[in-house]
This record gives structure tokens, sequence and C-alpha cells, in this order.
């Protein structure tokens, strides 16, 4: 179930690993809704219940979900083992690499690691 989680001391919004496949602004939009109003610093979001037009950055659905995030001032972090799509994407390696190193848009390969960025 979804909810606010405390990690290394900051409120995070843990999103299920059960639910629906994400695909478009719309969903994160609900994400974001569900989350209001707890006062976290970010969203934590698996992977795995992302579309896979999300990873090819072609679709443009990634920029058009992180911008939601960005609107609502809230980070997104997506949680999870992404190897095989970045392994696929020159591009989305460097999106990874580059979004790591902003405020916005995190990609961590498990909620420890997301711990310890915090």
């Amino acid at each position: 179930m979804s909810g606010v989680e405390i990690l290394n001391g900051a409120r995070v919004w843990l999103c299920d690993a059960d639910g629906p496949r994400l695909s478009t602004g719309r969903d994160a939009t609900d994400i974001i809704g569900d989350a209001y109003g707890s006062d976290v610093v970010a969203i934590a979001l698996p992977a795995a219940r992302l579309s896979d037009d999300f990873f090819d950055l072609s679709t443009r659905l990634a920029g058009e979900f992180v911008q939601k995030f960005v609107n609502y001032g809230v980070a997104l972090v997506i949680v999870g083992d992404i190897s095989a799509h970045v392994a696929a994407s020159t591009a989305l390696r460097d999106f990874v690499y580059e979004s790591n190193r902003g405020r916005h848009l995190w990609f961590a390969g498990s909620l420890e690691a997301l711990a310890e960025r915090l």
C-alpha cells in the first residue's frame, strides 16, 4: 500500500509496487494527488510500474511525466533496476546520468540507495 515512509530522516511517499502500469501525464498527476498534503520531499515510484514508453525518450512521456512533478514541486525517484533500458539507449543513459545530478528526478537501484542519497 502506498504511503509515507521515513528514509534517513526524510519523508518519502512510497508508491505501491502493485498497481497499473503508468503511461500518461495524467498518471503522474494522479500519483501527485495521492501524496498531496503528506509533506514529502520525494515520491518513490517502482520502475516496474512505468510503461516501456517512459524509457523510450522519443515518446516524450518521460519529459511530460517529470514536468508534472517539477510543476508541483516534489522530486520523483524511479526505484529499481533499469539496466536493460539503459543498455539499449545511449540517450537514456545520458538522461539518467544528468537527472541524478539534479534535484527533480533521480534513479535509484533500491530504497537503500535512495536512503543513502537522502
